[in-house]
């Protein structure tokens, strides 16, 4: 299924001239908690909501905004949507919260620079938006009071701070520097650092792509740098770790296979299965625990990825469309818990692409070696056996590079 209504281009200057142009992409997207509509948010200034069983948008849940809608969230109970506009490193955006069932929208934006990230606690209490000016402040979404201000401190600039994501217990937070060479977890309610991670420079590329939490909130994945130049190649940020919460020391074997920046990442809301994006024009899809890399498939400037609610499906961004695919029924065995047949909470229409359609069922699987123990915080080199780079072209009839245009970074700005 192929979602499309987003701008795709618009001219760059205001009196119209078309001698430069500029690619909207769609920067955000969230699903509903019932798997059967999305959202998502664009440089074309408009957040949109989608019927997926239509296979069209609501048009009259239109958002039309004055700057670009860098992000949008969904609360798990479906209570609420947040939507946040501005441009990157802005200091002045708008963050609305709107109440699903009566329609009323609150602005939450005074006093508050540029919106970067935002993120809703699991328990639908809580809202953290992180700003252009290095604060992250935490809103209580039915009142709209502020419960607590964080200072990230490893703001070099206005523009440091790459993601903010809330625990599963929502009482801390997690916070990752644009050119993800920091990580600092925060306790809410207390208002302090509990710890910072591996620090480097804070030059280099920049990336908004998100990080999880995993269960019981014991520990953290995210792409991450570990170079300590002021390096700005693409290869600075092309692998996947995970960190002990407690510690912040890198847990097990990462996920190696892109060769170019990390700009999207989806976990599933069971951990068993992590999605990947990247500038080398590759998806790949790993599970989680065992680190075995399933499948990866060539799609032209994807932007974001996301799963839906019951894993079933991935959804990802290229330029302005929206593409949904179905995950193959043999990988969800084979990694899912096995569980009773129930209707689909998530909606696919008839002809949608499935992954068992993009895998090379031939393909040798490549070498994986299982994860270590928590404490353990430094991979040999001659103790793993990377995952083979090559990627398996999408077939005809299926979701082709020109379906996609020539061009989500996971960019919330």
């Amino acid at each position: 299924m192929t979602l499309e209504g987003h701008e795709p281009v618009g001219p760059l200057f205001p009196d119209g001239k078309m001698e430069r142009t500029t690619m909207k992409h769609v920067s955000s997207i969230c699903y509903f908690p019932d798997g059967k509509q999305l959202m998502s948010g664009s440089d074309d200034k408009t957040a949109r909501q989608w019927d997926l069983q239509a296979q069209k948008e609501v048009k009259e849940a239109r958002d039309v905004r004055k700057q670009e809608v860098c992000a949008v969230e969904v609360s798990r109970d479906g209570r609420w949507v947040v939507t946040a506009s501005g441009s990157f490193g802005s200091r002045h955006g708008e963050l609305r919260v709107c109440e699903v069932e009566t329609g009323i929208v609150k602005s939450f934006s005074e006093g508050h620079a540029g919106t970067i990230s935002i993120d809703i606690s699991l328990d639908s209490t809580l809202l953290a938006s992180a700003s252009s000016d290095g604060t992250v402040w935490i809103k209580s979404l039915k009142t709209g009071d502020l419960e607590a201000t964080i200072q990230f401190q490893n703001s070099f600039n206005s523009r440091s701070m790459g993601a903010v994501r809330f625990s599963q217990d929502s009482k801390k937070l997690a916070i990752k520097s644009s050119t993800a060479h920091c990580l600092e977890v925060w306790d809410v309610q207390a208002e302090t650092c509990l710890r910072r991670g591996p620090v480097r420079s804070p030059g280099g590329m920049m990336t908004n792509a998100p990080m999880f939490w995993t269960s019981k909130d014991k520990t953290i994945v995210t792409a991450f740098s570990f170079n300590v130049s002021n390096s700005t190649s693409d290869r600075d940020l092309e692998t996947i770790y995970e960190f002990d919460a407690s510690t912040l020391k890198k847990v097990g074997t990462p996920f190696e296979g892109h060769t170019s920046l990390v700009t999207g990442l989806a976990l599933s809301f069971d951990c068993a299965l992590l999605a990947s994006a990247a500038n080398d024009q590759t998806i790949k899809l790993w599970a989680f625990e065992s680190r075995q890399l399933l499948a990866s498939f060539d799609v032209q400037y994807p932007r974001c990825i996301i799963f839906s609610p019951d894993s079933r499906q991935l959804v990802y961004t290229a330029w302005a469309k929206i593409h949904i695919c179905d995950v193959s029924s043999d990988i969800l065995s084979g990694i899912l818990p096995v569980q009773q047949e129930e209707p689909s909470t998530s909606t696919s229409a008839a002809g949608a692409p499935h992954f068992a359609d993009l895998f090379n069922s031939n393909a040798t699987p490549p070498a994986v070696r299982q994860r270590k123990d928590a404490d353990d915080d430094l991979i040999c080199d001659e103790d793993y056996v990377p995952p083979s780079r090559d990627s398996q072209p999408l077939p005809t009839g299926q979701l082709t590079s020109g379906e996609h245009g020539s061009g989500r970074w996971c960019f919330c700005f």
